[in-house]
């Protein structure tokens, strides 16, 4: 299992588990650190088929690079799982390919939709993306930039975007950036979790107060729920980070044993609210 970083948060819930399920059902599974690096976790894919292994999950470091371990994957025949970012060429992927993860569509829709009904439809908003190569990055951006067309959310006026590279002191800095230069806004559009939380950190240490600002995320990991329960995140987006790890491992145990699955193996997105936050604590 190459994984695109054990430095994340979400990742590192989806990984554990993934060990955690393999373990129980009786599979030895060897995991990497990728560190972000495409080379290096194309040389993980490369070891992993000269070592003779049943089969591959990759959570892809770049998801318009994917292409070339694909190939290596079905050329040797050994089945090959990607899990939680979707590969660039899923649509030309063999019996032998999957992907397990969540349609991007519908998590940048879900938040960017919920805030805008919170925020009446109307204000001044900022966006916090994801790594630009990455699918989730791009598809969570473009869906708030639909949303926002829409004729009940086109009094939000989206005056701000920048990669924060899914960081959260990356935001906390270009959110501390927009304040130290006068940048005025009611509405934080974050593509994670861990971003919005940097947003909020920089927003209070500037005395601005969290009724006055909408902020929203994706992933429902803990500290934002914690964010949530503390009245200072708004809205998230539970991914279903151990549902997608476990659901890797049975997806690749289910190719080596033969079995026919399709090519995306969905795990719903689902809005998460004060309203409802109680149903999602504890599962990230």
């Amino acid at each position: 299992f190459s994984v695109s970083k054990f430095d994340d948060n979400f990742l590192t819930v989806m990984r554990n588990d993934a060990v955690r399920h393999a373990a129980e059902q009786g599979h030895t599974m060897q995991v990497d650190d990728a560190k972000d690096d495409v080379g290096g976790q194309l040389s993980h894919v490369q070891n992993y088929i000269a070592s003779g292994v049943d089969a591959i999950i990759v959570n892809a470091v770049d998801t318009d690079t994917t292409v070339a371990m694909t190939k290596a994957a079905e050329s040797a025949g050994v089945p090959l799982v990607y899990v939680n970012r979707q590969p660039i060429d899923l649509d030309a992927f063999s019996a032998t390919t999957t992907f397990v993860g969540s349609n991007e569509k519908w998590s940048g829709t879900l938040e960017a939709f919920e805030m805008c009904v919170q925020a009446g439809g109307k204000g001044k908003a900022v966006m916090l993306m994801g790594q630009l190569h990455n699918e989730a990055a791009q598809s969570r951006s473009e869906d708030v930039r639909e949303v926002i067309k829409l004729s009940m959310c086109n009094g939000i006026e989206l005056i701000e975007e920048q990669t924060g590279n899914w960081s959260r002191i990356e935001a906390n800095d270009i959110m501390s950036n927009w304040l130290a230069a006068g940048l005025e806004f009611n509405i934080v559009f974050a593509n994670n979790d861990e971003m919005a939380i940097g947003a909020i950190q920089a927003l209070k240490s500037n005395g601005i107060s969290m009724d006055d600002v909408i902020v929203g995320g994706v992933d429902a990991t803990e500290d934002a729920l914690n964010a949530m329960q503390a009245g200072d995140l708004d809205v998230t987006v539970f991914q279903n980070a151990a549902a997608q790890g476990a659901g890797s491992v049975d997806a690749a145990v289910a190719l080596v044993d033969g079995q026919s699955l399709p090519k995306f193996v969905v795990i719903p997105f689902e809005l998460v609210t004060l309203a409802n936050i109680d149903q999602y604590i504890g599962q990230n």
